[in-house]
């Protein structure tokens, strides 16, 4: 007996690592039948609602929507169903919250892009996501 996918969690920060773990996760979405959301986590303290936008924010929001824009065409175009997601904070603890909350399946997070002589260590984040996370974690290389 395996595991049921249908919720997959792809964290995505623009990089070509975060979208290489976009392409395996429609892959996934497409055998299982899974919806794929993407997350992306704007490193700075979440405003109060009747704070103006700061520039910062402005930029981060922004980016975060053509990141959206791009993950959500690639995942069109092969018929899965994408939602897409905003939040706040530090990028892994938010992950593995989101993941938790939500009751994801799985996450499926890129791994950071290093040369040669740091590849046997993860990213930050993608370490920080295996081994805080209690859902099923693949990192895509």
């Amino acid at each position: 007996m395996g595991i049921q996918i249908k919720k997959i969690l792809v964290p995505l920060d623009g990089s070509s690592n975060s979208f290489r773990g976009l392409d395996v996760a429609i892959h996934m979405a497409r055998d299982s039948h899974a919806t794929i959301t993407g997350l992306y986590v704007a490193g700075i303290v979440k405003p109060r609602t009747n704070d103006p936008i700061t520039p910062l924010e402005k930029i981060l929001l922004g980016h975060a929507q053509k990141i959206m824009k791009k993950a959500k065409l690639k995942a069109a175009k092969k018929g899965i169903l994408f939602f897409d997601r905003v939040s706040y904070g530090d990028d892994g603890k938010r992950i593995v919250e989101v993941a938790d909350k939500q009751n994801f399946d799985l996450i499926v997070i890129g791994s950071r892009g290093m040369g040669a002589a740091k590849e046997i260590f993860l990213g930050s984040t993608s370490n920080y996501v295996l081994h805080k996370s209690k859902k099923p974690v693949l990192v895509v290389k």
